[in-house]
């Protein structure tokens, strides 16, 4: 959540945000209400602790009728600090809720409109001219049965639709992209981690995940744990309730895990293949650092994903996400584009989020410094989502003869081979 200092000292930064959101500006009204509410209530409360404090000190001298009234006044002052405690409780409650409800306020540069509207900052690279080849497209299924790199009907046996197996080429593939993507975090200064894919709802609900994008969120209610959709979930909640030193900031980490979609608002698009699946591999970025930095840090990890999507030589476009598309812990995004020749349009492939202090303050992290304690950022950037990933790669490097050339930077994790040929040819 953000700075709740706002609704009293800015209250029309805060339905600005709102609004462009696309979300109720009337909460702005009920959260200011809800914190005086909250603020009286705290008042009251430290009245009758200090009222409580002297009658202490005044029956510790007291004699007589005057102690046995005194003694009287404490038992009835214990029961209303009781009373005054329970009311705090509740209009901390409901003032925490309804701060809860609020999206992230989102940066004043960051353009206007809802998801159909794309803002392209740059483009990177030329799609192929298939024609000019002399080569009909296909798209990623067609192309990955012939290489025997897919199977999506036994994968469909074992759990059901949008899951799969990558078998042969296809399994290489993404274990070449797995160690390409881990060597360039190492190279970029992430630390890398391993993390859990199944958490604890309070991980779930400190990134802002079980807000608006709840539907899309797996839950184990036996167990009552989540599984994350992106390994973001767990890198975030690493530190909660931590206090991390300035000095060891910013800290980079790199975070692999699979994720699980129900994908539920998806309404039946992209049903073929492996483009929007329900489970698939990633490697996350994410960084903790000082609030006045995370600008910065941000156009790194977008740097970031820019080259790592290049060098494996995908036509890219890069996007500012308009206000009304933000998931409600980013205060900015941005999303790198693929082309998909297939559909001969460019698909989102990363995005990488500044948070500001939205995560870190639900989650209870903080930095000191020489001003003391204060929230700190933390961002996130999609390094490599394996499926979408090896869609793009497949359909942008595929050849006349039903191969495809292997990008070169992945050739050294697979043994020096420059392409995968199709089955019928061996």
């Amino acid at each position: 959540m953000f700075d709740p200092k706002l609704l009293r000292t800015d209250p029309d930064r805060v339905r600005r945000s709102q609004a462009r959101r696309g979300e109720s500006v009337e909460l702005v009204d009920q959260g200011i209400a809800a914190d005086e509410a909250r603020r009286e209530a705290i008042g009251a409360f430290e009245g009758l602790r200090a009222e409580q404090k002297t009658l202490g000190a005044q029956v510790a001298r007291a004699q007589g009728d005057e102690k046995a009234a005194l003694l009287a006044r404490t038992k009835e002052l214990s029961d209303d600090v009781k009373a005054a405690q329970a009311w705090v409780d509740e209009a901390e409650a409901a003032f925490y809720a309804i701060m809860k409800s609020f999206g992230n306020i989102i940066i004043d540069s960051v353009p206007d409109g809802g998801e159909d509207d794309l803002y392209v900052l740059e483009t990177l690279g030329e799609p192929r001219d298939f024609e000019a080849e002399g080569i009909v497209v296909k798209d990623h299924l067609e192309i990955a049965e012939a290489l025997g790199a897919i199977d999506m009907v036994r994968g469909a046996k074992i759990s059901g639709s949008r899951f799969y197996v990558l078998t042969g080429p296809g399994a290489l593939l993404e274990f070449a992209l797995i160690q390409y993507a881990l060597s360039k975090a190492l190279e970029h200064g992430f630390y890398p981690m391993l993390v859990p894919a199944l958490v604890k709802p309070s991980a779930m609900e400190g990134t802002g995940f079980l807000g608006q994008a709840a539907q899309d969120v797996y839950h184990l209610e036996a167990d009552d744990m989540y599984l994350v959709g992106t390994a973001e979930v767990s890198l975030a909640a690493y530190h909660s309730d931590e206090i991390l030193d300035a000095a060891t900031l910013p800290r980079r980490y790199a975070g692999f895990s699979s994720a699980f979609r129900r994908e539920a608002g998806a309404g039946g698009k992209d049903t073929k293949g492996i483009f929007r699946v329900h489970w698939f591999d990633k490697w996350e970025m994410f960084v903790y650092c000082a609030p006045e930095d995370a600008e910065a840090e941000h156009e790194k990890l977008l740097g970031y994903e820019k080259e790592f999507l290049t060098s494996l030589g995908l036509p890219i476009q890069v996007l500012d996400v308009a206000s009304g598309d933000l998931g409600s812990s980013a205060a900015r995004k941005y999303d790198c584009y693929a082309y998909i020749p297939s559909q001969g349009k460019y698909r989102e492939l990363t995005s990488t989020s500044n948070c500001t202090e939205f995560q870190a303050r639900r989650l209870g992290v903080r930095m000191r410094d020489a001003d003391g304690v204060r929230p700190l950022a933390t961002l996130n950037g999609t390094l490599c989502a394996m499926t979408r990933t090896i869609v793009a790669i497949l359909e942008n490097h595929q050849q006349a003869d039903g191969s495809v050339i292997i990008p070169e930077v992945l050739r050294p994790y697979l043994g020096g081979q420059e392409r995968f040929e199709p089955l019928s040819a061996k």
